[in-house]
């Protein structure tokens, strides 16, 4: 089992920038890809970015492309989102989550374990 704990939504202007936080504890000496998904309202739940075990490889959705960056710690305990460029269709509820592989995958059933979500909210 792996808990995830996510953090940093808030409420930012346009063109601004927040960076959100994954921390993820239990059995997390297997090797497990992360990604970050979101969700808004009347939506659903869209890959967003991701990140190999090694860290060595990203991916990312073509609409955050160039403005988000996924990383993860040097433990591969926690991951980030560094989002920048901020534009009022990025509010949603953004969420971790992991997957027991070292490889990401785009579609949310292939994973294995959520955060419980954070809300991102960008004004115009």
């Amino acid at each position: 089992q792996v808990q995830l704990v996510d953090s940093g939504g808030g409420l930012v202007q346009a063109g601004g920038s927040l960076r959100l936080s994954c921390v993820a504890s239990g059995r997390t000496f297997s090797p497990y890809a992360m990604a970050w998904f979101r969700q808004a309202p009347g939506k659903g739940r869209e890959f967003v970015a991701g990140i190999t075990w090694s860290g060595g490889r990203t991916y990312y959705a073509d609409s955050v492309e160039g403005r988000f960056t996924i990383s993860r710690n040097n433990a591969k305990t926690t991951v980030f989102l560094q989002m920048g460029s901020l534009k009022p269709e990025d509010t949603a509820i953004y969420y971790c989550a992991s997957r027991i592989s070292s490889a990401v995958q785009y579609p949310k059933g292939n994973y294995d374990y959520w955060g419980q979500g954070t809300q991102v909210t960008v004004s115009s």
